[in-house]
């Protein structure tokens, strides 16, 4: 089985591939001929989730799942959420994200936080939703050089090594990501 993921992330892309384990083949954006950035305008994960898998469903024609992923610290109110990828504003990076929400942290007792990832699947004119979710703290400092946006400072719950510390295969194993395309991948192979 071959579907599209639509995401322009190479990590993501990376990360989805090794999950899925040759299992289906992942096509990327690029493999489509797909070269623009998919505006996220979505207010949830969910909507910018169907949004991205809508965009390449309508232009392209291909059955897709596209995701959206949020970083949710209770001691901000859920936030960075929707817009973890541009916590620090629009052109941001990682570290600039991760900076200012170590700032916004800064003598809070309270550092509970969860990644939830949501995937939107366009498969036989039918839309369905996945979701996975790892709880976690945020520490005071970056540990680790594995993995990609807040990695270095997300210790998931049974642990006491951040994501960026675990490498690449354990947190494939236990991800949000890994969740939710685990559900994805046994939906696709049931039908």
């Amino acid at each position: 089985m071959k579907i599209v993921f639509a995401t322009n992330n190479p990590h993501k892309l990376e990360e989805i591939r090794k999950i899925t384990d040759g299992t289906i083949e992942i096509l990327s954006l690029s493999d489509i001929g797909c070269h623009e950035e998919i505006p996220e305008t979505g207010a949830t994960l969910e909507a910018n989730a169907l949004i991205k898998a809508q965009f390449v469903k309508e232009r392209y024609g291909y059955d897709c799942f596209a995701d959206d992923t949020g970083l949710e610290v209770d001691a901000l109110g859920g936030a960075p959420g929707v817009y973890s990828s541009r916590y620090a504003g629009e052109a941001c990076n990682p570290q600039e994200n991760m900076d200012k929400l170590l700032r916004e942290l800064n003598g809070k007792s309270d550092r509970s936080a969860r990644f939830r990832t949501v995937i939107a699947l366009l498969l036989d004119g039918e839309t369905l939703f996945f979701e996975g979710e790892v709880a976690g703290r945020i520490i005071e400092e970056r540990r680790g050089e594995a993995g990609f946006g807040y990695d270095p400072v997300f210790v998931p719950d049974g642990y006491n090594q951040t994501f960026a510390e675990l490498g690449n295969d354990e947190k494939n194993r236990i991800s949000h990501r890994a969740i939710a395309t685990r559900k994805v991948v046994e939906f696709l192979l049931s039908v």
